[in-house]
């Protein structure tokens, strides 16, 4: 293993003075020690393909950057690596985490796939790749075979990392930013965690109504909480829950959907709620838990402190929108009566129960009951 400020110092003396990712569990140390570590600025992408594009930017101004996420997000960055930096020839450096390696340690069953195709999808896009350093002694050639390809060929190069490379770095994690005025609700300051929002939701589902359950460690707290048969707990597809919802609600107007959505899924995916405004099914809830922070990815902090989700929606065309700041309070909301697209704004305190474990139901098991929950056989 090796130290994240052996690899920081060593790529700084390349030029190397910007890093754009977004968080991977494999790569908690290492953002960790980007984001303390004042020689270097770390910009907290959205999604993939806004880290690639913004250090590609980066790179057109004069300063070599990094773009840092993990592999099964690698999908969202293949339009700006083939239309963008390949077609401008604009060499950055990637970090690609290999979650799912094959006959590596055991993961979770959204990085199987893409365990095995990431090198294969990095090569299709003529993106040569190695495996990040493992040891200090490699870090200066691993960098200096990056910088001959990208000087040479002014294109990205990309550093593969598995698990367990790079040493813890402790780190306030926090990116600082002043809360804006809140335009479209009461302000409200985080007192209750997840679990007690989770509770209160779950007690105004009725058995017809799905909940859909963000990446992460909504999904299995929600679980831990209770087992209902319309609960879907989403593994990967990072910020796609209100989407997901979004599509089961238009097909399925006569049952309430409740997507219950975290702040950096949110975030990942803003656009979404452009069109979930624009189609206004009024059997949607869509419900933001916002502790401010990537909880499951090493916390992080996200940016939500300096957003105002409630104005956003309102803006995007939700008729309802509210900030609740207590179970009873949500408790009261979700059970008053409406025919409106409604959008909750909950903070919620950051924090894990103890040993939580993770839903024993499989992805496809979960899909078949949903499917059962239709009623009319469609």
């Amino acid at each position: 293993m090796i130290e994240a400020g052996s690899f920081v110092s060593k790529a700084g003396e390349q030029g190397f003075g910007l890093f754009a990712g977004v968080p991977c569990s494999y790569l908690t140390p290492f953002i960790n020690h980007v984001i303390d570590d004042p020689a270097v600025r770390y910009v907290c992408a959205a999604n993939e393909g806004d880290a690639v594009a913004i250090a590609a930017g980066a790179e057109l101004g004069g300063t070599h950057a990094v773009a840092m996420f993990q592999n099964s997000g690698l999908g969202n960055a293949v339009s700006p690596l083939t239309s963008l930096t390949h077609v401008f020839e604009i060499p950055i450096l990637l970090i690609v985490t290999l979650r799912g390696e094959p006959g590596g340690p055991p993961d979770e069953p959204q990085h199987s796939l893409m365990g095995e195709i990431t090198t294969t999808m990095l090569e299709a896009m003529r993106i040569p790749w190695e495996y990040f350093p493992a040891e200090e002694a490699q870090i200066d050639h691993s960098l200096e075979r990056a910088m001959s390809h990208m000087n040479k060929e002014h294109r990205p190069y990309a550093l593969v990392m598995r698990k367990g490379t790079v040493n813890p770095s402790p780190t306030s994690a926090s990116l600082p930013q002043e809360p804006i005025a809140t335009a479209n609700c009461d302000p409200a300051t985080a007192l209750h965690s997840r679990r007690d929002m989770l509770l209160a939701i779950q007690s105004q589902v009725g058995p017809d109504d799905y909940l859909i359950a963000t990446t992460g460690y909504t999904g299995r707290e929600l679980f831990a909480c209770a087992d209902l048969p319309g609960q879907l707990y989403m593994v990967g597809s990072m910020g796609c829950a209100s989407s997901l919802g979004l599509g089961l609600a238009l097909a399925r107007p006569e049952r309430k959907t409740i997507v219950i959505d975290g702040d950096g899924a949110a975030l990942m995916r803003l656009g979404a709620l452009t069109t979930i405004g624009y189609q206004r099914p009024g059997n949607l809830l869509h419900i933001v838990l916002d502790n401010s922070v990537h909880e499951s990815t090493g916390r992080q902090s996200t940016v939500s402190a300096s957003i105002d989700f409630c104005a956003i929606a309102a803006a995007c065309g939700y008729p309802r929108v509210e900030r609740v700041a207590t179970p009873g309070d949500l408790r009261k909301s979700l059970a008053a009566a409406s025919t409106e697209l409604s959008f909750y704004h909950v903070p919620t305190l950051p924090g894990v129960p103890a040993d939580l474990g993770r839903p024993t139901i499989r992805p496809a098991e979960v899909a078949q009951r949903i499917r059962k929950l239709r009623g009319t056989g469609k």
